[in-house]
């Protein structure tokens, strides 16, 4: 298990995510490619979005916006909708790299796979935008989609740490450990060094359940505390330990466990 990892910043590699196996059967070339034009006026996303707003179009109507065309014997809204159930929703997707998308049916030519994964890193950095020019504690929901973003989808136990200046604003997300969490498998003074490295004022823990519970054990408690005592020798706050598992984040802060 790695002491200490990459950084993790927008522009930077995206970590992998699990892979991604079920592909749809073969068909024949020879059917005609199915696309926005073959369905009536008032369902095609382009026009109901155009009239109606984006929040009106469902994240399939969305995402076959940026598909545009489905596969022979397949709609591109029925395609659409095989890749977010492929991936497990927008959150799934988002956590996709280039060369899962590349396994798809449909996604093996590099213009539209480049396009997706164009869109889905923007995604990524607007979250990370909004954690530097905002308060970080003033924007709880933020730190949570930032860090779901990031972790959820990790198919081994991740544990990070949100570095900010006395703002609170993100300075960085960096990954520490990885691995089963305990307090003998994650080192304070590695923490500590990367908090002074950064000149932070505070900083988030975070750390992932790949089980899919958020529910805390008694080592992520007992870690938090031996982190928070740590950190306050060198004057670094701990503002809270978010723990993230697939669609779901638990703040022990608000739940009065540190």
């Amino acid at each position: 298990m790695p002491r200490h990892a990459p950084v993790i910043a927008p522009g930077d590699a995206h970590p992998a995510c699990p892979a991604f196996t079920s592909t749809p059967p073969a068909t024949p070339h020879s059917t005609p490619r199915m696309s926005f034009k073959d369905l009536p006026a008032d369902a095609r996303p382009r026009e109901k979005l155009l009239a109606r707003g984006a929040a009106a179009l469902a994240d399939a109507e969305l995402l076959a916006l940026l598909l545009r065309t489905g596969l022979p014997g397949k709609g591109v809204l029925q395609l659409a909708q095989e890749l977010l159930d492929r991936f497990g929703g927008i959150a799934g997707l988002l956590c996709a790299t280039a060369e899962d998308l590349k396994s798809v049916k449909g996604l093996g030519g590099s213009a539209k796979r480049a396009e997706l994964v164009a869109v889905l890193e923007l995604s990524r950095r607007a979250l990370a935008e909004r954690l530097r020019t905002r308060e970080a504690i003033d924007s709880p929901r933020a730190v949570r989609e930032y860090l779901q973003l990031h972790l959820a989808h990790r198919p081994h136990e991740v544990f990070a740490v949100l570095f900010l200046d006395a703002q609170h604003r993100l300075i960085v997300l960096e990954e520490m450990f990885r691995g089963t969490l305990t307090q003998s498998s994650v080192y304070p003074r590695e923490v500590v060094i990367r908090a002074l490295h950064h000149g932070a004022a505070a900083v988030v823990l975070a750390h992932n359940h790949p089980s899919g519970s958020t529910r805390p054990s008694r080592a992520d408690q007992a870690l938090t505390q031996t982190l928070t005592s740590a950190l306050a020798l060198v004057d670094v706050r701990v503002l809270d330990h978010v723990i993230v598992a697939a669609g779901q984040t638990l703040s022990m802060a608000e739940e009065g466990l540190m």
